[in-house]
C-alpha cells in the first residue's frame, strides 16, 4: 500500500505560521513604534533628572 510522505508538510505549516507572526509583529511595531519610543524617552529623562 502506498503511504504518502507528509514529513515536509509540518515544516511548511510551521514556516507559514512563523511568517504570519513576523508580519503581525512588524505591523504592530510600525504602528506603535513611535509611541513606544516616546515612553522610553520619558522614562530615560525622568531617571536622568
Amino acid at each position: 500500500m502506498y503511504l504518502p510522505r507528509e514529513e515536509g508538510q509540518g515544516l511548511v505549516e510551521y514556516a507559514l505560521i512563523l511568517v504570519l507572526v513576523a508580519v503581525v509583529v512588524i505591523a504592530i511595531l510600525t504602528v506603535l513604534g513611535p509611541q513606544i519610543g516616546n515612553v522610553f524617552s520619558k522614562v530615560t529623562n525622568n531617571i536622568a533628572t
